[in-house]
């Protein structure tokens, strides 16, 4: 793979890389295996960390290399990408505006806490939550001057994916110290771009382990449905880097079955995945992400999807914060006493 195709992108440093890859010893051991390891994108430093931050150090460096001022971006209100964001642009000088679907809340918590603290502006767009309000928001903002720049939903733009080649990159130096190699990697798919930039990044590391991005959002108001948007974002990340490699849906492997009962809604598998990761090995997950994700790995371990033989890498995304926000709907209460 030629490095250099990455390489000569503007991107402003604004994580610690590389994050911990480490076995889940004692998670393991509750399953009988396969052996299931964790790459701890929840420690990537910025604003309490999450692979938000992969993306926005390639996406905010074009900002700033097209002489921005002002970021706008749109998410949910518990949006950790849009938490991420706020704390970039913070750290980079420019003033940040988020569009967050829903209504403000009485009190602020979680994501949105942080939010307010890294001293963002805030739009309430009621049921929109996927960025449907971004272009009028943004040209309220150019008419009184300002040099905006949009960051899409979940940074998932063509810059984001190619953060992701660059995270399998990372992923396989650590590997070749470490002498490991997976048969899977398993995480959150929603907005795409991590899914887009991970299949990219398979293709042209030549690498052989299965990409299995687990669907947490039935939510499907898009030009086109979920799937291919994926495809389509892989396909131009790669025309982007003057790469031939191409995408079909035989490329795509989008697990649906763990939808629940809609995004953010915290139901009993969700509950007993975060408490279980917290308390075999004392990592937090997400109530919409990554504890949707971690569910559907422990529904598929216990129906034998995978061999013995197989080694499984589950991909933090980060999010912890939003636990916050959560407490009521997790209802999750301390051990008795002996």
């Amino acid at each position: 793979m030629d490095h250099l195709s990455i390489d000569h992108l503007r991107r402003e440093r604004l994580g610690f890389f590389p994050t911990p890859l480490t076995r889940l010893r004692n998670f393991t051991e509750r399953f009988g295996g396969p052996e299931v390891y964790i790459k701890r994108d929840d420690q990537t430093g910025l604003a309490l960390g999450g692979n938000k931050t992969r993306k926005l150090e390639f996406i905010l460096g074009d900002a700033l290399a097209r002489g921005a001022d002002t970021i706008i971006t749109a998410g949910a209100a518990q949006s950790n990408h849009c938490r991420q964001t706020a704390a970039a642009a913070a750290a980079l000088g420019l003033e940040c505006h988020l569009v967050l679907g829903g209504h403000p809340p009485e009190r602020a918590s979680g994501n949105l806490l942080l939010d307010q603290l890294f001293g963002c502006h805030i739009h309430w767009n009621n049921v929109h939550r996927k960025g449907e309000d971004l272009p009028q928001v943004a040209e309220y903002l150019k008419q009184a001057g300002k040099k905006v720049y949009q960051v899409p939903y979940g940074g998932s733009s063509e810059l984001g994916a190619l953060a992701f080649v660059a995270a399998l990159m990372e992923l396989e130096s650590q590997c070749r110290e470490t002498a490991l190699s997976f048969t899977h990697i398993l995480f959150a798919s929603s907005s795409g771009g991590t899914h887009a930039g991970l299949m990219l990044g398979k293709k042209l590391l030549d690498a052989d382990f299965d990409i299995v991005g687990i669907s947490i959002d039935k939510f499907e108001n898009r030009e086109i449905p979920f799937d291919r948007h994926i495809i389509e974002l892989a396909n131009r990340s790669a025309a982007l880097i003057g790469s031939d490699q191409r995408f079909d849906s035989s490329d795509l492997h989008l697990n649906r079955d763990y939808l629940g009962e809609g995004y953010g809604v915290v139901g009993d598998q969700e509950r007993e995945a975060i408490e279980l990761l917290a308390r075999t090995e004392g990592i937090l997950l997400d109530p919409v992400y990554t504890g949707r994700a971690m569910a559907a790995l422990i529904d598929l371990l216990r129906n034998n999807a995978f061999s013995k033989d197989d080694r499984v890498l589950f991909w933090h995304t980060g999010g912890a914060p939003a636990l916050f926000a959560y407490a009521d709907t997790l209802n999750i209460s301390a051990p008795q006493p002996i």
